[in-house]
This record gives structure tokens, sequence and C-alpha cells, in this order.
């Protein structure tokens, strides 16, 4: 039987091992890893106004409206993101650290120069058609997965108490290869609009939009996720969280999904059904592998979640069914919604619950104004009175 005293150690070693609740600090003018960081974005920033400048205002429409839609794009993505925050959730301000290593440094500081020296190689070691059916995808996923993974390694020289499990390896991912995407996007759309000449530039913008929404919902941001989760495996940063061997085929997996989408050409080896049948194929075999890698990250969260809420469950404060529904996956939330028979009663239990959750490790598991007042917003809405 686990006693009151071991239940409240179990909590403080899961806020201290998780991280959650400590605040992000950018600046740190002793670290290394700060340094790197501003030269890397400085530099993409450089490159970024050297490449769009000389032709920013004769193809100026494309520009705006390519970034006024991706960023309308971005708005759902964020939404999704927040939703999967939710356990021992990443600080704002360290995710759009990442978002701006991802969209900045990561493709005009690394992977523009790169790419363009690799194709290069491709060219002259295979020749013209070797290099027009494989040299992306034996280019970008090297160069372009590395580079974004990069940032994942700063930030955890920047903040190596924030960043410890393969979930928030697989979060900030999501958001370094969100950056690439989005940035990479307009990249396309001024491309675009320069081989037309500038013509049409706002048909061309929508067009080109309507492409790459719809298959950036299986591109950078899946591939980053997938890919800075396995690193984190192969880093090992909590106990009994490294697996090299798990690791490295994950990464591999991302990489190989990368090189699947930049030669779809070569692969559909000039059959008429593969163009669009092998799209389909790949893109569900992504999504069936992104959820099972989330699943896997996410294990040791929701054990600190548990541990973190385990004196509250010792209290009487968290019952045993919202303990399943805040700490578990779908199918738990879905039967405690069942069991409570009021969906939008259910999903505010279990925001109040990760709210004291929230609270608790921002205390450091102390008690204060903010975790009391988080267990009596609780207790009002499951409908028990506080003990005395």
């Amino acid at each position: 039987m686990t006693t009151t005293s071991e239940i409240r150690t179990a909590q403080l070693a899961a806020i201290d091992e998780s991280g959650w609740g400590l605040p992000f600090r950018f600046v740190q003018p002793r670290n290394l890893a700060f340094w790197v960081y501003l030269v890397g974005v400085g530099g993409g920033a450089l490159t970024i106004v050297r490449y769009f400048g000389p032709g920013a205002h004769f193809y100026g429409p494309a520009l705006t409206g390519g970034v006024l839609l991706f960023g309308l794009y971005l708005v759902p993505w964020l939404l999704l993101l927040r939703h999967h925050n939710r356990y021992t959730a990443q600080p704002a301000a360290l995710l759009a650290a990442a978002f701006a290593w991802g969209g900045v440094a990561a493709p005009f500081w690394i992977a523009l120069p790169a790419n363009t020296a690799l194709l290069e190689i491709w060219a002259k070691v295979g020749g013209t058609a070797f290099a027009s059916d494989w040299a992306a995808g034996l280019t970008a996923p090297i160069n372009e997965e590395f580079a974004k993974a990069l940032g994942l390694v700063l930030l955890i020289g920047l903040a190596p108490r924030l960043v410890r499990s393969a979930y928030d390896g697989f979060i900030i991912g999501a958001f370094l290869g969100l950056g690439f995407q989005v940035f990479e996007d307009v990249l396309y759309v001024y491309n675009g609009a320069a081989q037309t000449f500038g013509t049409s530039q706002i048909a061309s913008s929508f067009q080109i939009f309507l492409i790459r929404g719809v298959t950036g919902i299986v591109s950078h941001a899946l591939f980053s996720a997938i890919f800075c989760a396995g690193l984190m495996w192969v880093l090992g940063r909590t106990p009994g969280d490294r697996h090299v061997p798990r690791g490295v085929l994950t990464m591999l997996t991302a990489m190989v999904f990368h090189f699947a989408w930049d030669d779809m050409g070569g692969l559909s080896g000039g059959v008429a059904i593969l163009p669009v049948l092998l799209p389909l194929v790949i893109a569900a075999v992504e999504l069936v592998t992104l959820f099972a890698v989330l699943r896997r990250a996410a294990s040791q969260e929701r054990i600190w979640i548990r541990q973190i809420l385990g004196p509250e469950v010792d209290g009487g404060v968290v019952d045993a069914a919202l303990l399943s529904a805040v700490s578990g996956l779908r199918k738990d939330r879905k039967a405690f919604r069942k069991l409570v028979g009021n969906k939008s009663r259910a999903r505010h239990l279990q925001e109040a619950a990760a709210d004291l959750a929230r609270e608790t490790a921002r205390a450091r598991g102390h008690e204060t104004a903010e975790v009391a007042h988080a267990r009596a917003e609780l207790l009002r809405l499951r409908g028990v009175q506080p003990v005395v």
C-alpha cells in the first residue's frame, strides 16, 4: 500500500524531472547556445533580406498575399498544437523561439545554401536525369531535418530543465517544422511570381496556397515532430527514457517520409496512376506513424501528470476517473465523458484538474493561493464540499 509520504515524494520528483512550471529565459549572455541561436537567426534574417529585397517592390502583391494567406494558415495549426501541448506544457516563449529558428535559421541560414551545394553534387555524380528524379529526396531530408533539429539542441542548451522528454521533442519539433513550412511556403509564392514575371500574382499566390496548404498537413511539421521525438529518445534526458534503437529508427522514418514526398515523381516510375495514389498512401502511413509516435512519446508525460496529482487523489480532490481522463488517452477521455453524461461538464472538469496540476507544478509542490484557488474551483465543479 502506497503511503502519503511516498505519494508526496513521487509528486516532487515528477515536478523536478518534468521541469513543468519553470520560466523560460531566452537572453543568456554566458550561454554559448544563446549566441549560436542569435547567429543562426541573424544569418537567416540577412539571407531573407538579400533574397527578397531586390524584387520586393515588383513582386509585392505575391509576397503580401503569401504572408497573409500562410499567416491565416498558422491559426488552425497553433490551435491544434496548443491542444497537444496539454500535459507538462512548454512555455509560449520557448515555442516561439522554436518557430523562429525553424522559419528563419533552418531554411535560410543552413538549408538553402546546403541544398544548393548538394543538389549540384548529385547532378555531377548521377547526371541530369538522376538529379531530376532523386536529388531533391536525397538532399532535403538530410540538410533540412538536421537543420531544424539543431534548433531543438540549442533549446536544450537554453532550457535544459524544460526540454526533457520525447514528448517535449515532439511538440518543439512540430513548431520547428511549422516555422520552416510557413516560411518555405512564402518562398514558393515569391518564386512562383518571379517565374511568371509578375503576371497574375494574386491568383498564383492563392493557387500555391491551396496546393501547399493541403500537402502541408503531412509535411515539415509532421517530419520534425517525429524526428525530434526520436532525437530525444537517443539523448534520453529523463531516467529510463533513453532508447537509442527506437530513436534512430524514428529519425530515419521521418527522413524516409521526407524523401518520399520530395521524390514522388521518381517513385512513381512513370506509371500513370501512381502520382495520384502514392500521395494518399504515403499520407495515410505518415499519419498512422505520427499518432503511434505521439502516443509512445506522451507515456512519460502521463506518468508525471498522475504523480503530480497523486496527493490530490489521496486527499479526495481528484477521483480515479478524472485522473485517468486528464492523464490518459482519447479512450480515457471518451469513457469519462460517458461517465459524466455531459460533454461540456466533462471538459470543464478536465480543464480544472489540468489547471490544478499546472499551478502545483508552478508552485514546485508548495501550497500557494493559486493552488488553493485551482483546488477550490475543481471541488466546486465536482460539487464536493472542501474539508475545512
